[in-house]
């Protein structure tokens, strides 16, 4: 396991590559389709949150806030992210993104803002929202919620040893593309 932290550079995502297991620590901002959507045609991020050389996690997390009145995040799975193709690629190039954390994936256009600007796709194991949930320390803030709800917000976590696998590296490679054509080419024989 390769342990990831601030700063997180386009040197240090260049240096990773398809199959690297990595434990993430420092900031995630949560993102999902209505923050892509809304960055995409236009729109701006709130001042507090700061995408520059950070990591994005396509998850909605289920949030409650304790007897103090803090947030706490009890579960914190991916969501899948082609949802997001459309938009990833913008996101990356115009916020120098460096991680895209989510599951199941992206397409061309991602892979190519990944190799062009130093990003990685990291797969987040799906199922295990209450395990990852562990790994956040502490919730340190909530935008957009008015606008998009709870799940659409932008949530900012602390995250300690956050484990993901990256399967987009900045080379060009892909395994999600590695996998369908070996599914393919698998699938020609018994036709």
């Amino acid at each position: 396991m390769l342990k990831l932290s601030p700063p997180f550079t386009a040197e240090k995502m260049r240096a990773l590559k398809v199959g690297d297991e990595v434990l993430i620590t420092g900031t995630l901002f949560t993102g999902r389709d209505a923050v892509h959507k809304h960055l995409h045609e236009g729109g701006k991020l709130p001042p507090q949150v700061n995408l520059q050389n950070g990591m994005l996690y396509h998850c909605g997390p289920v949030v409650i806030k304790d007897d103090q009145g803090r947030w706490k995040c009890v579960a914190a799975g991916p969501t899948t992210s082609i949802r997001e193709e459309p938009y990833q690629w913008q996101v990356i190039r115009d916020y120098n993104l460096r991680g895209v954390i989510g599951k199941g994936g992206m397409g061309d256009k991602t892979l190519a803002a990944c190799k062009e600007h130093g990003c990685v796709y990291l797969h987040a194991i799906g199922g295990a929202a209450q395990v990852l949930a562990e790994r956040i320390k502490r919730v340190c803030g909530v935008y957009m919620m008015e606008e998009f709800g709870a799940p659409e917000a932008i949530w900012e976590f602390e995250v300690e040893d956050f484990p993901a696998v990256v399967t987009i590296d900045s080379h060009g490679n892909s395994l999600h593309k590695d996998v369908f054509a070996a599914s393919q080419a698998e699938l020609a024989k018994h036709l």
